[in-house]
């Protein structure tokens, strides 16, 4: 659910309004899905709306990712300016996908 937005030298109030409508509607830029990496004990995500005074959540979107969450072995332990970093069970286990979205 991608957000317009519209260029910083923007005079058209059409436009400007469609931005206003889409956040108040709930898209945003700042969401996007990964799937944790295979025989590694970390994950790192690259996007651009990323600070490093953000909050990434992190929501299962599969069995598998599921299956990592009740078992509670991931979280998120890194967060920089376009990245973070999700450190879980090093497995084998193959489509442990997750949406995220990063606030602030």
């Amino acid at each position: 659910m991608t957000a317009y937005v519209p260029g910083i030298t923007e005079t058209d109030l059409k436009k400007i309004v469609l931005a206003l409508q889409q956040l108040a509607a709930g898209r945003s830029n700042a969401v996007g899905s990964v799937t944790l990496s295979t025989g590694s004990g970390t994950t790192t995500v690259t996007t651009a709306n990323c600070a490093a005074e953000s909050t990434p959540i992190l929501t299962p979107v599969s069995a598998n990712a599921a299956t990592e969450v009740g078992n509670g072995t991931i979280y998120v332990s890194a967060v920089a300016n376009g990245s973070f970093t999700i450190t879980h069970a090093n497995s084998a286990t193959v489509g442990r996908t997750f949406a995220y979205a990063v606030l602030g």
